[in-house]
């Protein structure tokens, strides 16, 4: 049966200045880094050997996933790039340091951006520093101006049943290096966990979550490699 291993991107630099990122391309901080490496030093050790990696278009997830294939000495694996495992797109909030919008927009408000499963931060104002209308990477691609979780998984389901299904259901192991967020959503779809639940999964930076799954793509068992920085998993059924 095929196994899944889901790894979010290494510590990045607006991480580490608790700033909303979301579509930004910021890099990993040396502790990402070394986050990335432990992650395909666990891969190697749980004897993974994935027949590709699927990765956003963000730096901070492709080189994660780089750093992990190297550490786990499989830099010939194919690696397959797109924008539909993005990270959320925080809209008004990208850029701001999280405790001053909590100070500036009160701490609930915040947590119902940040948390709730179909609310969304205020969309991002055209035009401005953070506009990703002129990037290339997006060139005909229907950029939203904020995101929530739900229209997060609205974009990663479509990708996920098109490109990464069929190969786990060839029996093919496959490695996901992506985001937070668009991560949880493919931890909704496949644990079917509830929208009021799924607020409260969070993916630890740098671990990475192995799910063993049958050949109806329904997980069996379901680990974090480094069981010391483990968080709570949906009940496996």
């Amino acid at each position: 049966m095929p196994r899944l291993i889901l790894l979010r991107h290494g510590q990045s630099q607006w991480n580490l200045e608790n700033r909303f990122t979301g579509w930004v391309d910021v890099d990993l901080t040396a502790e990402g880094e070394a986050q990335a490496r432990r992650g395909g030093e666990l891969i190697a050790e749980a004897g993974f050997t994935p027949a590709v990696m699927f990765t956003s278009v963000l730096t901070r997830a492709k080189r994660t996933g780089a750093l992990a294939l190297q550490s786990a000495g499989l830099t010939d694996i194919p690696v397959v790039e797109d924008w539909r495992l993005n990270e959320r797109h925080y809209g008004g909030l990208t850029g701001l340091n999280k405790a001053e919008t909590a100070e500036k927009h009160g701490e609930d408000q915040v947590k119902i951006w940040r948390r709730s499963y179909d609310v969304p931060p205020p969309p991002l104002a055209p035009g401005g520093e953070f506009d990703f209308n002129a990037d290339p990477r997006y060139a005909d691609k229907p950029i939203p101006d904020t995101e929530s979780l739900k229209t997060t998984l609205e974009r990663v389901e479509p990708y996920w049943n098109a490109e990464i299904a069929p190969r786990l259901k060839a029996g093919e192991d496959v490695l996901i290096a992506a985001h937070g967020n668009s991560l949880r959503a493919i931890v909704k779809l496949l644990f079917a966990v509830p929208d009021d639940k799924i607020v409260g999964v969070e993916i630890p930076t740098g671990n990475p979550l192995e799910i063993d799954l049958d050949a109806d793509l329904k997980p069996t068992a379901a680990r974090y490699l480094d069981a010391a920085r483990a968080e709570e998993l949906p009940t496996v059924a």
